[in-house]
């Protein structure tokens, strides 16, 4: 039987005998504990009734020791960290910071210097030599000057002479003429240089573009004109040309004539 629904219920649908007579006036209320004592009975049996299931004594221990577990790992971790704590702070107050490690300064390293060409040699001034003073010019070649002009002779060809004053010549501007021989395994070149008092130096530029510079005679008393001279190599080709050309440079290094 169910309580619950039998508590529900109105007293004269449980106990329809209950109260017989509704008009009993005064013994109302014995009937009413009388029937609260019955619905008492009735509750008590039915829990009576009910067998209750055996409490989980293993369980509730498990939990309990572990509970126990979990408090005393919080505690040794909680004294661990009050012991190492103040010892932390011992380590960070009473280590230096370590020195900076000093960055080294970049090493510049100069750029080696660009070679300079190395300076012409200083023009030699012309030599001065006294008339029909002859001078060894090359092996087997000799040249000297006179009034008259440029004397030379190699072995094949002796006592050559070329005029300053014939007419051939323009003394009244600068100029330079020119005249090779095969003499031996080279070239024997040489000239009359003229027309003007800044003459310093004359130079041979070969077909390969090799410059050579040439020796200067010239009469006492600076005439305005005078006699070069200068061996080169065989230009290893053939043809009329074996020079490339000739330069006539006065003292400050002014061209002043070419061939």
């Amino acid at each position: 039987m169910n309580p619950a629904s039998e508590a529900e219920r109105r007293p004269d649908d449980a106990y329809p005998n209950a109260y017989p007579n509704t008009n009993l006036g005064a013994n109302s209320r014995a009937y009413r504990r009388a029937y609260d004592d019955i619905l008492r009975d009735t509750f008590t049996e039915a829990a009576n009734a009910v067998t209750p299931s055996p409490a989980p004594l293993a369980a509730i221990e498990r939990a309990g020791r572990a509970r126990r577990r979990r408090g005393n790992a919080a505690l040794v971790m909680a004294g661990c960290g009050l012991l190492l704590g103040p010892l932390a702070v011992v380590l960070v107050r009473g280590t230096a910071p370590p020195d900076p490690v000093p960055v080294p300064a970049p090493v510049l390293t100069a750029a080696p210097p660009t070679p300079s060409p190395a300076p012409e040699p200083a023009p030699k001034p012309a030599r001065v030599v006294q008339p029909n003073q002859r001078v060894k010019a090359a092996p087997g070649v000799e040249v000297w000057l006179t009034k008259d002009g440029k004397h030379w002779s190699i072995p094949e060809q002796p006592d050559q002479f070329r005029s300053v004053n014939d007419g051939n010549l323009d003394m009244s501007v600068p100029g330079v003429s020119h005249q090779a021989e095969t003499v031996g395994d080279r070239y024997f070149h040489s000239g009359v240089y003229y027309g003007t008092h800044e003459a310093s130096r004359v130079e041979i530029t070969t077909l390969t573009g090799k410059v050579v510079r040439a020796e200067l005679l010239q009469l006492a008393g600076r005439p305005g004109w005078g006699v070069w001279y200068a061996t080169t190599e065989p230009p290893g080709v053939s043809g009329p040309e074996i020079v490339r050309g000739i330069t006539l440079y006065g003292a400050t290094g002014k061209v002043l004539a070419t061939l």
